[in-house]
């Protein structure tokens, strides 16, 4: 079965093709960053506009590649939720009309379960069941993956998610656009200065919580001298507080599931120290831990095709209607 892919959540435009013996075929992948830098952020209206301008060309241009027709396609998966409601209706529109043109069904796919499942797409991946550490600019979750479609939610962040948090914390320090890999690559020039706080690590439970994290970076920024060297010790001192609590959190989890193999995964997931960290503690619980390359890490059509073409295997598919939900809880899937 071959499988597109297509993935509009945010600012970025992703394709492919996979196919459910032969693997991933071919993936396409256009971003918008320098779009939206001049602007410092994810501006919508031109995200949504920019998604129509590419996808259509992205699709000819993955077609072309893995060296198919439109009619050796069979099904098509799309990014239905969460995220931008303009942008995700650019990529419903063209999968949902794309798949009645064709005759071959369409599958709405989860955009943090395409995260969830990016590490599949590897060599060697995971075996269910698995705990899964999905973080992003929008979301911080711990799951318990039994199998596709099987998902247990442990915790979730209740304010800002990390990736947001390090956006945030970005911007503040005078980083621009986009925040996490610059915070993280002026972080490798700071030293161990400062020694921020842990949220919610001193309390039971997986939730997390990083706005109070944030507002601690910001009162002691406000306080330093806000030379160069402070804001890259600064940027130290909160990449390794957040790298810290996702470790102790994800220790939590495998402690408390009993299960020793951890998935990480989502645009954070490659930031470098978080993954020292992470692989440092799953060492020390005698566990294993599995990331996906850092090109599945941010947003992709290979995730989607992939997540797409499991359930379209399971018989699922979607009626006619365009479905597209901004906001969809990942425990809402069955």
């Amino acid at each position: 079965m071959y499988v597109l892919g297509i993935e509009t959540s945010c600012d970025e435009t992703g394709v492919a093709v996979y196919h459910s013996e032969r693997g991933l075929i071919s993936h396409f992948l256009y971003s918008q960053v320098d779009m939206h830098n001049e602007y410092g952020g994810v501006v919508p209206e031109l995200a949504s506009r920019d998604h129509i301008r590419k996808l259509v060309p992205l699709i000819k241009q993955t077609l072309n590649e893995s060296q198919l027709q439109k009619s050796d396609i069979n099904g098509i998966a799309y990014t239905a939720g969460p995220g931008l409601m303009g942008a995700l209706l650019v990529g419903a529109a063209t999968a949902r009309s794309l798949a009645w043109a064709w005759g071959i069904p369409a599958i709405a796919v989860h955009h943090m379960e395409g995260h969830l499942l990016a590490p599949m797409l590897e060599d060697n991946p995971p075996a269910f069941p698995f705990v899964a550490l999905l973080i992003s600019g929008g979301h911080t979750l711990l799951v318990q993956v039994e199998g596709i479609g099987r998902y247990q939610l442990l915790g979730e962040s209740l304010d800002d998610a990390a990736g947001e948090a390090f956006d945030k914390t970005a911007k503040m320090l005078g980083l621009g656009y986009p925040g996490g890999p610059k915070l993280a690559e002026l972080a490798e020039q700071g030293e161990q200065i400062y020694k921020f706080p842990r949220p919610m690590t001193d309390r039971p439970g997986l939730d997390f919580s990083f706005s109070g994290l944030k507002t601690f970076t910001l009162n002691t920024f406000n306080n330093s001298q806000k030379t160069d060297q402070d804001k890259a010790n600064i940027a130290f001192a909160f990449q390794q507080a957040v790298a810290e609590t996702l470790s102790i959190k994800c220790k939590r989890a495998i402690r408390q599931t009993g299960i020793k193999r951890l998935v990480v995964a989502g645009g954070v997931s490659a930031n470098k120290q978080i993954r020292a960290s992470l692989r440092e503690m799953v060492e020390l619980e005698n566990s294993e831990i599995y990331f996906p390359r850092p090109e599945f890490c941010t947003d992709n059509g290979a995730m989607i095709a992939y997540a797409g073409c499991q359930r379209l295997l399971r018989g699922e598919h979607q009626n006619l209607e365009i479905f597209a939900r901004p906001r969809w809880p990942i425990n809402e899937l069955l």
